[in-house]
Parts: C-alpha cells; structure tokens; sequence
C-alpha cells in the first residue's frame, strides 16, 4: 500500500484535530468573555527621581481598580491592572508599551506619569491605534496631534503657557509694574514647553526678558546658574524644572540670598509633601504652580478618596497626603472607566469618538476635552508659599495655613506678597 493512502483512521483523527483547532481559534462566546477581566495597561515611575510622584499616582489607580470591581467591574467584568515601573526613564517606555500591547495582551493602555515619558509613549500607541490618556503631559500631542490622545492635566487649550500665566498676571497687577524677566529652564520635554509658554506670556503681560538659558539633567550645582540669574539683575525670575533641580536650585537660591521680587513659576516637585519637607522654611515666597489644593471648593468631591489614600498610604510608605498625584492617579481611571460603560464599548474609536464628544465628572474637577486632547478649559493654580518654619511637619502641608491659590479667580484664597524677600 502506498504511503499516502490514508485510513479511516487517521482521516477521523486529521478530522478531530482540525475540529480542535478551529474551536480554540473561534470567537470566544460572550459568557466565557465576560469571565475574562478588561486588562488596562500602563507604566509608571515607582523608582528614579520621579517615584515620589508615580508611587502616590499607583496608589490612586489601585483604589480605583478596588472601588469599580467591588461595584461589579465595568461591561460586567471585572478590571485588572497590569503595571510596570518605567524608573523614571523615558528610554524605557517604548520597550514597556510594546509589551504590553503584544506581549501582554492588554484590551486598553493608560498613560504614563509626566511629559518626558508620555512623549515616547505616542509613536507605540500610534502605531497601534490605541487610545492614549496621559497623566500630566504639558502639550505632549503638540508634534503629534494624535486624535486618540487625551491629557489628564488641568492645563487647557495653550498648555504651554497654563503653568506660568497665573505667575504672570499677578506680577503685572504689582505697583510699580515689574519690567523685566529672567528664565532659567532644564533641558528636557516638559520644562523646554513650559519656557516655551513662559516667553509667550512675558509678552503677552509686557516683560522684556533679560535672561533665557537652559541647564542640563543632572546637574547638581545650582550655584553658577543662580549667580547667573542674580547678575541678570530681572526683576522677576522664572524657573521651569523637574524635582531634583528644583530642590537643589531653591536651596541655591537660599544660601546665595537670591531675592528678585518674584521667584517661581514651574518648578515640579514642589507639590509633594517629600520635597515640602526638605525645603520648609526656604519655600517661603515662592510664586509656583500647582494642579490641585486642599482648599473647602476642591476638597469636597474629593474626600471620600483622600480619606482611603491616607490611610492606605501609611502602610506603603508613600507620600502620606498625595495630594499632587495621588488623587489624579484615580481620576484619570475613572475617566477611562466613565468612557467605557458610557460608549459601551472596548473598541478604541468608538471610545475616542464618546471621549470628544462628552463631558466627565471626577473627583479632580470636570473634564472636556478639545480636538487633540487638550482641556477646554484652564484649570491650572498658581500659588505662594508663606509662614512655614523649620518645624514644619504633617499637619503644616495638610490644610491651607501656609500656601495662598492666587489665580485662578474662581479659586482665589488671598492675595500676593510682594516682593518676594517680605515672605521669606
């Protein structure tokens, strides 16, 4: 007999094995479907400078992820997070993002923490034609104008300059007018847009900018640029940075006796209770943005939250109040959980489509998006800094004792001290 005539045999056994294969490739039926959870990807920084931050913001998605399975998960499944830390590395998020689209498997991806690393995040999700919702991405979609992008920062239509426009305004209402301006900027995605917005605003409120210098990641002796600032002679000073170069360039600012009339601006770490501590008594003064405060009008839709997070938090060793991060680490959750059960859907157009064209209610505020993700409306604070002593603890950076919101109107809680020496 010749060895390709098949029995009936191994013809039944050929059939059985096709019929094996074609039902594991079939779709799945919706019963077993809803067995499997919705997997929500992202990265975030839980070591590396950035961690401070990143631990409070994980901690916030974790209540969230906790909150929405006890009330019987979203679509009727249950959600599960998977996470991985990117170490504060933008480097890393391309790598991260692949995994977790094509390794992982996961149905949807939220964005990582911060401008730095969300911008090489895009080209992944891009490519994959996924639904991108950054946290705290100052104009990330600038170059891309990527249509499934969506910021989760209160920065509104021109992001650029949201973070120092409240900075601006107060110094021009100052009498005599203030006239000139030096800006001192790191040399990294976030803090080169946010100078970029700061020029905008000098001439738009009537500044002559005097100095405009970048300083490079990394560096630790802020001495040279504060002398630098100082020879400059403006009379107000904008710095745009990350944590540790803002830490390190205030206690520059305070050992060479560095007083122009203003002093701030963007200056990211400022809002984390682990570098208010550091600094104490040298925050005094200091005109900075902040996204969120614990002011009667912001806290209400909050407390519930923050009453979890700082209980939670005393355990893991975080920041005890997450007030910069960790609030926002749920909402930008629970947005992307609003838009599922409310397009009804996992499909990443579809969810695109509802997210332009609804308004969303967290618990940092309410929420509508322009064409290429941005808020509609600025809701970006500006603060100062003042009264704090170097016995500062906890219970100082709590409430709002030692911190002034200066703009936005509707915000406002007092007025500026001016110049910046009467504070310190």
């Amino acid at each position: 007999m010749s060895q390709h005539v098949i029995t009936r045999r191994i013809a039944c056994g050929i059939g059985a094995a096709f019929l094996v294969a074609a039902l594991a490739a079939a779709p799945t039926p919706a019963s077993a479907q809803s067995d499997q959870p919705i997997r929500i990807g992202f990265s975030l920084a839980l070591t590396g400078p950035l961690a401070p931050n990143g631990k409070q913001a994980l901690l916030g998605a974790k209540i969230w992820e906790e909150e929405i399975n006890a009330k019987g998960g979203l679509l009727g499944r249950k959600v599960e997070l998977v996470n991985y830390d990117d170490q504060s590395n933008p480097a890393n998020i391309p790598g991260i993002y692949t995994k977790l689209l094509d390794v992982d498997k996961v149905d949807l991806v939220n964005g990582p923490y911060g401008t730095n690393l969300i911008a090489p995040a895009l080209p992944v999700v891009m490519q994959k034609n996924k639904i991108l919702v950054g946290l705290f991405g100052l104009d990330a979609n600038k170059e891309f104008h990527y249509t499934k992008y969506f910021s989760m920062i209160s920065a509104g239509p021109k992001p650029s300059q949201a973070f120092t426009e409240g900075y601006f305004q107060v110094a021009a209402k100052q009498q005599p007018k203030p006239e000139t301006v030096a800006l001192a900027a790191e040399d990294a995605e976030f803090s080169r847009n946010a100078c970029e917005g700061a020029r905008e605003n000098a001439k738009t409120y009537g500044f002559n900018i005097t100095y405009d210098k970048t300083f490079p990641p990394g560096t630790t002796d802020f001495s040279p640029i504060i002398r630098a600032l100082q020879a400059s002679n403006a009379d107000l000073v904008v710095i745009c940075s990350y944590p540790l170069s803002s830490v390190g360039i205030l206690l520059a600012a305070n050992e060479l006796n560095f007083t122009p009339k203003m002093l701030g601006g963007a200056m990211v770490g400022l809002q984390s209770t682990v570098f208010k501590d550091r600094l104490k008594s040298k925050l005094n003064g200091v005109v900075n943005y902040e996204t969120w405060v614990p002011s009667p009008k912001l806290m209400a839709p909050a407390a519930a939250f923050f009453k979890i997070y700082q209980e939670r938090a005393k355990a893991a060793g975080i920041d005890p109040l997450g007030y910069y991060l960790g609030g926002w680490g749920y909402a930008y959750f629970q947005l992307l959980g609003e838009a599922i059960e409310g397009a009804k859907t996992l499909n990443d157009e579809k969810l695109a489509d509802y997210m332009h064209s609804h308004e969303f209610k967290t618990i940092m505020g309410d929420v509508k998006f322009g064409p290429y993700g941005e808020w509609t409306k600025q809701a970006s604070l500006q603060v100062q800094y003042h009264g704090i002593t170097d016995a500062a603890n906890l219970e100082t950076w709590r409430g709002m004792s030692n911190q002034t919101v200066l703009t936005p109107d509707d915000q406002k809680t007092g007025e500026l001290i001016y110049p910046y020496a009467k504070a310190k």
